[in-house]
């Protein structure tokens, strides 16, 4: 009896459609923040989604090509980021800073983020990814409004909070604060960010 008689589908690989090109985006996604980008190897990544590894080539044209779509592409739109923080109270804009951030990485257990610093320092769009989005288009524009002055050596300071509570709460995952709350980060780091922001810094 064959496959089309007995309406039951074979097992294997998936077929080369759109739907193993999502599969392999989310296959990517998961490789990458797991591996980094020198550590995930297209064969790994084609495994996990259950295709075969040359739908990487046919879709991407190679890791790279794959890296750029799964990891590069922001799941949020960095303008929105801009408007809550520009909307915020210049004396909460700390507060505002912290948990704007950490609502949408908990969301995917750092996701994105955790992909990025596990291949900064391999894969060179991966780091330039990291300093455009914290500071040419989310930071400087939201410092541009609040600061007195030194606009560009505040919103570096900013950046080097966020990438190290990123890194400490969702790669290393330093106890207990990749299991604290929200409400606890924020009181403890938001004064922080605040004095960054509006306060003296020299």
């Amino acid at each position: 009896m064959t496959e089309k008689t007995t309406g039951v589908r074979r097992r294997g690989r998936r077929p080369g459609g759109t739907d193993t090109r999502e599969a392999l985006v989310n296959a990517a996604r998961e490789v990458f923040i797991e591996l980094g980008y020198d550590g995930a190897t297209v064969r790994a990544i084609a495994a996990r989604a259950g295709v075969d590894a040359a739908m990487v080539n046919h879709w991407f044209g190679g890791k790279e090509g794959l890296f750029g779509e799964a990891v590069l592409k922001l799941p949020f739109n960095p303008q929105e980021i801009v408007e809550i923080l520009i909307a915020a109270p210049a004396d909460d804009v700390g507060q505002t800073i912290v948990r704007t951030f950490l609502t949408r990485w908990d969301a995917t257990g750092g996701g994105v983020f955790t992909a990025l610093i596990r291949s900064v320092a391999s894969h060179e769009e991966a780091a330039s990814m990291l300093r455009d989005f914290f500071f040419k288009h989310v930071f400087k524009l939201v410092i541009g409004k609040f600061a007195p002055d030194d606009n560009d050596f505040r919103a570096t300071l900013i950046a080097t909070q966020l990438v190290g509570l990123g890194m400490i709460r969702y790669v290393a995952r330093f106890e207990p604060l990749a299991s604290a709350d929200i409400d606890r980060i924020a009181a403890a780091i938001a004064p922080t960010l605040q004095r960054y922001v509006t306060g003296e810094i020299t």
